[in-house]
């Protein structure tokens, strides 16, 4: 990737709705050029898209918490991200290393939507879970120190 495009990526991972005359300024191009530039990282899939960033406490979410989990049957399918799909309440599944299978990034409204959440997943995804409830958040959503070296390409891995 071109330092440029290095820099575009970094300031819509700072901002995503910085506009095309924005960009052009902070990076010596045309509006038309930078433009070009973001639709083919667009269409590269190395912006996959933007989107806004909610204060979970104003819409009634204010725990988080991380949840572990491991099937029971440890024969059976790895389906659990398939299977847990349709609970909204968790943000983000994780596959990881480890004891583990998954870890879910969770959020809810009360301890008692933490316990239902949980009962859901268990009886879901047929898995046992460990908990690690959030206390605060010093930071989140960090863009990304994009370095100067060549990024693999999908090929190369």
């Amino acid at each position: 990737m071109e330092e440029i495009d290095r820099r575009i990526v970094t300031l819509l991972a700072r901002d995503g709705r910085m506009s095309f005359t924005d960009l052009a300024k902070e990076t010596g191009l045309s509006v038309s050029a930078v433009h070009q530039r973001v639709r083919r990282l667009e269409k590269r899939g190395v912006l996959r898209g933007y989107a806004a960033i909610i204060d979970h406490d104003a819409v009634g979410l204010p725990m988080t918490a991380f949840v572990s989990i491991k099937p029971i049957d440890p024969a059976a399918p790895d389906d659990a991200p398939d299977r847990l799909a349709h609970l909204h309440s968790i943000e983000a599944c994780h596959s990881v290393a480890g004891d583990e299978s998954y870890i879910l990034k969770v959020r809810v409204g009360s301890p008692a939507a933490l316990e239902e959440l949980l009962q859901q997943i268990r009886e879901s995804a047929n898995v046992s879970t460990r908990t690690t409830v959030v206390l605060s958040t010093p930071y989140e959503h960090r863009p990304p120190e994009l370095s100067e070296e060549p990024l693999p390409t999908p090929g190369d891995l």
